[in-house]
């Protein structure tokens, strides 16, 4: 008797795990996408931060490489604008559009670094604190507290006097003394999700500390880490302004809030050169005011309790 030869069936794709899962996640970001359009506010937001971003990462090409440089300036101490200079000179002779462009740069960054420095701080230690009880919790919980009443200007402007005048130094007093805002919700956010019944099952199965919270529930925190992070960019690039205002900033490089510094130290007020005063205030708000947009439609589609339509 002669056994035929076994063929093995091809494995299908849509079988496998890893494919499945890849699967849902394209089927969630288009569910996303398809939500957030219908939210007016988040598309302009979202568009003016995107030309913001273009304009930072090609400001060698659009407005030269070597346009902040003090001694090769070729305009006149604080000249109005012109046709050469649209928005003016500042007192150097520098073009005020030149030095607006190069600040997107340090402003975007210190913004994005500073949110995910603090939203990651805060993750941790919510997560940590909605996971464990006891002692833990409690510690947690009142080292929280204590930075949450403290007013986050002052201990940022602590922090960055102590420290060397630096964007790392501004970045790192930036999160380190906004994160308890973030730490509370997820903390509230883990306790909600610990309470559901597959996380019992996780556990009578063997799963372990670290396995619960970064396998079931991270995953389900970070749609609302997603929406904090976005209001918080827009808080941090103010808070970057206002300590750059203050001259605690490197001052060897250009952000928008050292360019105000620079135009009330050159008389800019009381001579009222305007050209040099308001675009970087207004680059701050436009900024801020997009993150904030962006950040209010992705809470709306995350929560559609919500019910925000813009």
């Amino acid at each position: 008797m002669t056994t035929q030869p076994t063929q093995t069936a091809p494995v299908d794709r849509a079988g496998n795990p890893r494919a499945l899962a890849r699967a849902r996640r394209r089927r969630s970001l288009a569910r996303f996408w398809t939500a957030y359009r219908s939210h007016k506010s988040g598309l302009w937001g979202l568009g003016l931060l995107i030309l913001i971003a273009l304009i930072a990462i090609f400001a060698p090409v659009l407005v030269g490489a070597d346009s902040q440089s003090v001694t090769d300036a070729d305009g006149s101490p604080l000249a109005g604008p012109s046709g050469n200079f649209p928005l003016g000179t500042d007192q150097f002779g520098r073009s005020v559009l030149a030095l607006l462009v190069y600040g997107a740069r340090v402003s975007l960054t210190v913004g994005l670094l500073a949110a995910f420095l603090c939203v990651a701080i805060g993750t941790v230690v919510g997560i940590v604190a909605g996971h464990f009880h006891g002692w833990y919790s409690t510690v947690l919980m009142r080292v929280t507290d204590w930075f949450l009443v403290m007013p986050t200007l002052v201990l940022a402007i602590a922090l960055a006097t102590v420290m060397d005048r630096s964007m790392w130094t501004v970045i790192i007093a930036i999160g380190v003394t906004t994160w308890p805002t973030t730490a509370r919700l997820v903390r509230a956010q883990t306790l909600a999700v610990e309470s559901r019944p597959y996380i019992e099952r996780a556990r009578a199965l063997g799963g372990g500390h670290g396995h619960i919270m970064l396998r079931h529930v991270l995953p389900n925190v970070m749609p609302l880490v997603l929406a904090q992070t976005t209001m918080i960019i827009s808080s941090a690039i103010l808070t970057e302004a206002t300590l750059a205002f203050l001259g605690l900033s490197d001052p060897t490089i250009t952000s928008w809030g050292g360019m105000l510094q620079d135009a009330r130290e050159a008389g800019a007020v009381s001579a009222g050169d305007w050209w040099y005063l308001a675009p970087p205030g207004i680059a701050i708000a436009v900024v801020a005011l997009s993150f904030t947009l962006c950040g209010r439609a992705v809470e709306s589609v995350l929560n559609p309790k919500l019910g925000a339509r813009s």
